[in-house]
């Protein structure tokens, strides 16, 4: 029998107490991102602790990346802070395990190979566009309730607490990485205010943490088509941006780790794990790349770590909530800064000499669509189908015709390169119908046919050969394109003895 669950596969081995000592790190580092991601989307902290206690614990048993942490994301939080304004939290709720049912689905439909289709610039401008939108949500926090900015000696404490918070998150990890920089930043924080009796914003003046158990909920939504109309848009791009982040994370962890995890294991992973979080309360998530990272790094391989973060996360809610209420909002705003500093592509600029425009144009727009919009799945959209137009042009330019005449008063026209939609008007343009001999032969030797486009392309050039009583021969095509060749067949002499056994796109 197949084993799914690597902490009980006696085969592996694992360490165990880094498996504890790492699950126990992520969960002190994630209380304040959880925190911190639902404040962003404009919902009750709460929200944000309970889904990164179910999307962690769930993933953690069910994913196909041992090790991988996920939980409520800055990602996820941006899409629903327009749907928490206009219609409120049941409505998140009800989104959140939509989107956990597309994501199953793209899991049993075995999708996950489709993340082989973003191209790298796609990846470095979403990942940007999501490090501006994370600190652009950050400003908020230096407004006064009235919506003015602060000034004088409130904005002054804040920015002295907010650069401290960066100070250390930036300085410690070079002394030691020990605990992590995140958590040692909001405790010295935390015992700057409380010491020196700092009248500044917390947590709990926004709101309450206290809780038990996730409570399970039905989402107290109409169940109408209305409602469906409202949160299918979220849903679908919550999917599709928690799919894209999480495969990606599951990528970066193969290569650090030199191992293979399973990416459509993990689609349904994230897939189950939305939808108990939508039904218990939380406001969803996806992978987490900075806390996978730090999981990694402590020299956790195995699922032990994940679930002992989530369950650990979990007593912290239910006993630690008075602690947490008193945390600083400059602390958790001086993390979020740095989460978007370290979220942003600093590389990115490195390699914008050696790019071709081409990639930088695509950067730069699935970028500004991304911090403009605000909508991450459709600006990996738009990057993929720019990347795929931009690829479909080069290619269209490579096609080229050999033309020469043999002893026989035949005319030989080899094509290199692919013909397709994008190659047809520079294929058509080769042919001197008027001028060419009574016989030609086009030899596709060194070319493929891609698709029907291509197909109609060679009917329509023997037509034209046709009106002018001349006869064409088609050398080098496969069985398909000879099959779909129904128009000049009289014309048409294919030489069968050679012909390849590729086959034709059609669907």
């Amino acid at each position: 029998m197949k084993k799914y669950f690597n902490l009980f596969d006696l085969t592996q081995k694992v360490n165990y107490k880094n498996e504890v000592l790492s699950g126990l790190t992520v969960a002190l580092a994630l209380i304040p991102e959880a925190v911190a991601f639902a404040l962003i989307a404009g919902l009750p902290p709460l929200t944000g602790l309970y889904a990164a206690f179910m999307m962690g614990l769930v993933t953690s048993i069910l994913g196909g990346r041992p090790g991988m942490i996920s939980g409520a994301t800055g990602a996820v939080a941006v899409i629903l802070v327009s749907l928490a304004k206009s219609h409120g939290i049941e409505y998140i709720f009800a989104a959140v395990v939509l989107a956990g049912i597309f994501q199953l689905s793209a899991g049993f439909l075995k999708l996950g190979k489709l993340m082989r289709l973003v191209p790298h610039p796609v990846i470095f401008g979403f990942v940007n566009g999501l490090a501006i939108i994370i600190f652009m949500s950050q400003l908020d926090q230096f407004k006064d309730l009235s919506g003015n900015w602060l000034t004088g000696s409130p904005l002054y404490i804040l920015l002295a607490l907010v650069l401290t918070t960066m100070l250390i998150i930036w300085g410690l990890p070079k002394i030691s990485k020990a605990i992590p920089a995140s958590l040692v930043a909001i405790l010295v924080i935390f015992g700057v205010v409380v010491l020196f009796g700092i009248d500044t914003k917390t947590v709990g003046d926004i709101a309450s943490i206290k809780g038990g158990f996730p409570p399970f909920h039905i989402p107290q939504v109409p169940f109408q088509l209305e409602t469906l109309k409202v949160i299918l848009p979220y849903s679908a791009i919550i999917a599709g941006v928690g799919l894209i982040e999480s495969l990606l994370t599951l990528n970066i962890i193969d290569e650090i780790t030199e191992t293979r995890g399973r990416g459509n294991k993990e689609a349904v992973a994230q897939g189950t794990a939305n939808i108990l979080s939508g039904l218990f309360s939380g406001m969803g998530g996806c992978a987490m790349i900075g806390q996978s990272l730090i999981n990694i790094s402590s020299g956790a391989r195995a699922r032990l770590s994940g679930i002992v973060a989530a369950v650990m996360l979990l007593v912290f809610i239910m006993f630690g909530s008075s602690l947490i209420e008193k945390l600083p909002m400059a602390a958790l705003t001086g993390l979020m800064i740095m989460v978007s500093i370290g979220t942003f592509e600093w590389a990115s600029f490195k390699t914008v000499k050696r790019m071709p425009k081409s990639d930088i144009f695509v950067m730069v727009v699935v970028t500004l669509v991304t911090a403009v919009l605000h909508n991450l799945a459709l600006a990996v959209l738009v990057g993929v189908i720019i990347a795929a137009l931009v690829f479909a042009w080069d290619n269209a330019k490579r096609i080229r015709a050999r033309k020469y005449t043999d002893d026989n008063g035949i005319k030989h026209y080899e094509i290199y390169g692919p013909l397709f939609f994008g190659s047809i008007a520079a294929f058509n343009e080769k042919f001197d119908v008027l001028n060419d001999p009574d016989e030609i032969i086009i030899d596709f030797e060194e070319s493929r046919v891609v698709d029907m486009s291509a197909i109609e392309a060679l009917n329509k050039i023997t037509e034209r050969y046709l009106k002018v009583n001349k006869k064409v021969h088609l050398k080098h095509l496969s069985a398909d394109c000879r099959t779909l060749l129904k128009n000049a067949e009289d014309i048409i002499d294919v030489n069968v003895m050679e012909d390849p056994t590729y086959k034709v796109v059609i669907d």
